[in-house]
C-alpha cells in the first residue's frame, strides 16, 4: 500500500517511479515527437490567459517584466524556451528528473537548473517575482501543500501561472479499457491517473493564499490511427500506486474495437480529449486593487430595473 504524506494528504502517486518515467522519457531518440501536448499548452502554443500575460500584455494585466522566475516541473523548458528577456530576466527551472534538465532546449534568457521535487520546493520565502507550471503538477500527490509552497516562494505582488490536466482527460481511453476489461476479465482497474476536478481548483488556490484569481479550462482533442498509438504516446506516465502492471493482449483488442465503435471519427481515426486547466493567482500586496467595504455601495441593485428608463431620460 502507498506510505502516507507528513500532512495526511492520501498519497496517490509513487513519485520514485515517476521520476524514474521522466527520466527514461527524457533520453528517447523520438522524445519531441510526443511533446506537442506542451507545446500546444505552452506559450508558443494557444496563448491562453496565462501565457498571453508573460509573452504579451494581457487586457487585465499592464505588461511587466519580472526579474527572477521560478519554472515548477519545467521538464526540459517548454516555457522558457518561449520567454524573452524584456519579460524575464532569470529562470530558475526546477524538475524532479536530471536528465529532462540535463537535455533541456536552448533559450535566449539566463537558466539555472535545481533537481528537486515539486512536493518540497527548496527556496525561502518571498524569492521569486513569478511561478509558472506547466502539466507537471496533476502527479503532485498533496495538491494543497504544493499551492501553499509555490505562494510562500512569491514575492508580494508575485503571480503564479499554471496549467494542469482536468478530469475528464482521456475519457474515452478510460471507458474503452474499463468496458473491454469488465467483458473480458469481470472488473476493471485504472490506467490512467486521476485528475482534479475544476469545481476544487479555485478553492484550493484560495485556501493556499492567493487573490485576484483566474481559472479557466479549455480542451484539446488529438486524432490517433488507433487505441494502440494512443497507449504507445502515454507509455510510462501512470505512476498511481493502484495500477495494474499490464493489460491482457485480448482486453486491448477488445477495447481497441469499443473505442472506434463509441468514438470512432469518420476517416477512421479517434479523438484523444485532454482537458486542460489554466489557473493565475496572485500573491497580495497593498498596492493590488481590493473590494469595497460591505455596506459601502451608494446605489441599490434594485435600482438596475430603473436604468433603461434613466439612460432614455438623460438622452432626452
Amino acid at each position: 500500500s502507498p506510505p502516507s504524506g507528513t500532512t495526511g494528504a492520501l498519497r496517490l502517486f509513487d513519485r520514485r517511479l515517476k521520476r524514474k518515467q521522466k527520466n527514461w522519457a527524457a533520453l528517447q531518440a523520438g522524445r519531441a515527437a510526443c511533446e506537442y501536448l506542451r507545446e500546444e499548452v505552452g506559450p508558443g502554443g494557444r496563448r491562453r490567459r496565462g501565457e498571453a500575460s508573460l509573452t504579451r500584455p494581457h487586457p487585465r494585466f499592464p505588461p511587466r517584466t519580472f526579474p527572477l522566475a521560478l519554472d515548477v516541473g519545467s521538464g526540459r523548458g517548454y516555457i522558457a524556451q518561449h520567454l524573452t528577456k524584456e519579460t524575464v530576466e532569470k529562470l530558475i527551472q526546477v524538475d524532479i528528473a536530471e536528465n529532462a534538465l540535463k537535455n533541456a532546449v536552448e533559450c535566449e534568457i539566463p537558466t539555472v537548473s535545481v533537481v528537486a521535487d515539486e512536493e518540497s520546493l527548496p527556496f525561502k520565502e518571498n524569492t521569486f517575482d513569478l511561478v509558472v507550471s506547466s502539466l507537471s503538477l496533476h502527479w503532485v500527490n498533496d495538491l494543497p501543500k504544493a499551492f501553499k509552497e509555490i505562494h510562500h516562494v512569491l514575492k508580494p505582488d508575485g503571480v503564479f501561472i499554471g496549467a494542469m490536466f482536468g478530469g475528464d482527460t482521456l475519457y474515452e481511453l478510460r471507458c474503452s479499457l474499463q468496458l473491454a476489461e469488465l467483458e473480458r476479465e469481470g472488473g476493471f482497474s485504472p490506467h490512467v491517473s486521476p485528475f482534479t476536478a475544476v469545481s476544487d481548483l479555485g478553492h484550493l488556490l484560495s485556501r493556499a493564499g492567493f487573490n485576484t484569481l483566474t481559472v479557466d479550462t479549455d480542451e484539446i482533442q488529438v486524432n490517433y490511427p488507433g487505441l494502440f498509438e494512443v497507449m504507445e504516446d502515454l507509455q510510462g506516465n501512470n505512476c498511481a500506486w493502484n495500477r495494474k502492471p499490464l493489460l491482457h493482449r485480448e482486453t486491448m483488442l477488445a477495447a481497441a474495437a469499443i473505442y472506434k465503435e463509441m468514438y470512432g471519427n469518420s476517416d477512421g481515426s479517434i479523438p484523444a480529449t485532454f482537458q486542460i486547466f489554466y489557473m493565475i493567482g496572485w500573491k497580495f500586496h497593498e498596492s493590488q486593487a481590493r473590494p469595497a467595504q460591505r455596506g459601502s455601495a451608494t446605489v441599490s441593485l434594485a435600482d438596475l430595473a430603473k436604468i433603461d428608463g434613466l439612460i432614455s431620460r438623460g438622452k432626452k
